[in-house]
């Protein structure tokens, strides 16, 4: 009878386990995800505006809070359009400080294309 019991609450452990491995996998990936395409804008970017390591990085970094907000917003089922906007405007600003006029409005027409 012991050897039952223990063996139930193993099983039991093991599906506990099973759900918190799963739940850090998705957030894994998202990472991922919003790593990925952070970095791939960044790139396309950089190839067409070439601007330094520096701004490289914060476009990277501008990016990825973008992305995240993005994806955390798709996900989430009461989201309100001014939302979505602001953390456009958001973007917009940052890539604003961060690049020079002339990337800037470079930026702007790719980005109407």
């Amino acid at each position: 009878m012991k050897k039952i019991i223990t063996l139930c609450l193993f099983v039991f452990a093991m599906f506990i386990g099973n759900q918190t491995l799963t739940a850090q996998n998705t957030k894994l990936e998202d990472k991922l995800e919003i790593n990925t395409k952070a970095s791939e804008k960044t790139e396309t970017l950089r190839r067409t505006l070439k601007f330094d390591n520096d701004q490289r990085d914060q476009v990277y970094e501008a990016f990825k809070l973008y992305i995240r907000t993005q994806i955390s917003l798709s996900k989430n089922e009461n989201t309100i359009p001014e939302e979505v906007e602001k953390n456009k405007a958001r973007l917009e600003t940052t890539l604003k400080e961060v690049l020079t006029d002339e990337q800037y409005s470079k930026y702007k027409a790719l980005s109407k294309e």
